[in-house]
């Protein structure tokens, strides 16, 4: 396997490191297809101070709070904690597995934008550039402005909107909520609602994403291009953009150009026949009380990720995957764009998409990259992390980080919409790196 150096470690550690993954190499060769696990210690990091992770993620099943929960913490590349809580089903009792499938919701759209970036890598598009030169329908779009008086005025867009704009959500291009009955005479919020899309969920549409989006150009967006960050459509579009450019399906490109080369054998946009068992029940939390979710569509239901249309690749939103599969791509990202030998972006490009793009537009010391949220300045955010870190979460309360300072990866997989009063993401924040025992960041006071 790739053992990427740990930036800023003292040499004693990072010879424990190497030495541990040699001896464990020679007495069990890893496949290709697993990550080595290593002891916490030799990657500096404490396996007792773990077991605060394994105490309290247990605790939240005993609760009733969590249904269950995969956590994946690397390393230098290595595995330094992977366990699994509670019940893929609490119905049937199944137990949770490492290897269980997640819908991973907003994930997706580090996947496709890193598609976008690598179809820049060949020439074949630049981010600068018009998305309707691909998308004639995004050439001139509409926006709905609001007025003092409470009224909606439709205005043409102050310019067009770019590639970047897309990747940065700052086109203007947010969610709309069909399922969400129209009060008033806004003309804007019923053409959303004609327009049958119910936020960021796809599954169910017996069409083309290429055909959804070429209709949501025609209905008047949420602001002018680059005036704000308005989180929304603008992957799903880029979605279609990698096929338009590429000329293939996104689930082919994706699979060509990112799960076969990174060997994340169980991402899928449908979940294959052979897998269903291992797709994770969803439930809701509310009040305190976890109830399983209604069997069918819907953002807040099991969804139609095994049975159903099967058409609709959202670029937004649409991929199942593992802890292990996730962890594996954004440990090609931490590593440059490269792991274990299968590169699917150069080092630049993975420096510019982790680099904030957006100025103050986030909240207080947070940036926005191409896909990623960013660190910008750690005190102004106020919570543990690293200045350069890039992360982002999925609907279904899934979370992954990466953290080039320490050289760290963190994936979360678990299935709870809504999750009113839970804790856990910020909890898992604090309990990683209370493990750490040796930073790889620059000495205080130096």
């Amino acid at each position: 396997m790739t053992v990427r150096a740990a930036p800023r470690s003292s040499l004693p550690g990072a010879l424990v490191l190497l030495g541990a993954l040699a001896t464990a190499l020679l007495v069990s060769p890893a496949p290709a297809t697993t990550q080595l696990r290593v002891t916490p210690e030799s990657a500096g990091m404490s396996s007792e101070r773990m077991e605060r992770i394994t105490a309290t993620f247990q605790g939240y099943v005993d609760q009733g709070r969590l249904p269950g929960a995969v956590i994946q913490v690397m390393r230098g590349g290595g595995i330094v904690y992977q366990e699994a809580f509670g019940y893929r089903d609490r119905e049937s009792r199944d137990p949770q597995a490492v290897d269980d499938v997640f819908r991973i919701a907003s994930q997706t759209k580090a996947i496709v934008s890193a598609a976008v970036l690598m179809l820049q890598e060949e020439g074949a598009l630049l981010i600068t550039d018009p998305v309707g030169r691909y998308l004639q329908e995004f050439m001139e779009t509409r926006v709905a402005e609001e007025q003092e008086n409470g009224e909606v005025r439709v205005v043409p867009a102050r310019r067009p909107i770019t590639i970047r704009d897309l990747l940065t959500h700052t086109a203007g291009l947010g969610y709309w909520f069909s399922d969400r009955p129209v009060t008033g005479t806004d003309p804007v919020a019923r053409d959303r609602q004609a327009l049958g899309v119910q936020g960021w969920y796809f599954a169910d549409l017996d069409e083309p994403m290429r055909e959804t989006v070429r209709r949501m150009a025609s209905v008047p967006f949420n602001g002018h291009p680059g005036d704000a960050f308005v989180y929304g459509y603008a992957t799903d579009v880029l979605g279609a953009l990698v096929e338009v450019v590429s000329g293939q399906p996104l689930d082919v490109f994706l699979q060509a150009r990112i799960f076969g080369p990174l060997e994340m054998t169980d991402t899928h946009f449908y979940l294959p026949p052979g897998k269903v068992e291992r797709l994770a029940t969803v439930y809701g939390l509310r009040d305190g009380v976890l109830t399983r979710a209604p069997d069918g569509s819907g953002r807040e239901a099991q969804g139609d990720y095994v049975e159903g249309p099967r058409i609709s690749l959202s670029g937004g939103a649409g991929l199942l995957s593992t802890a292990r599969d996730y962890a594996r791509f954004i440990q090609a990202i931490l590593n440059g764009g490269e792991l274990e030998g299968a590169r699917i972006l150069s080092p630049k490009s993975v420096e510019l998409m982790t680099a904030n793009h957006v100025g103050g537009l986030m909240s207080p010391g947070a940036g926005f990259g191409l896909g990623f949220q960013t660190v910008v300045d750690l005190g102004a955010r106020g919570i543990l992390g690293s200045p350069g870190e890039f992360a982002w979460s999925g609907a279904y309360r899934t979370l992954y980080w990466g953290d080039s300072t320490e050289d760290l990866v963190v994936v979360y997989m678990t299935q709870v919409i809504p999750a009113t009063g839970l804790d856990d993401h910020a909890k898992l924040r604090a309990l990683v790196y209370q493990a750490i025992t040796e930073s790889y960041g620059e000495p205080m006071g130096r």
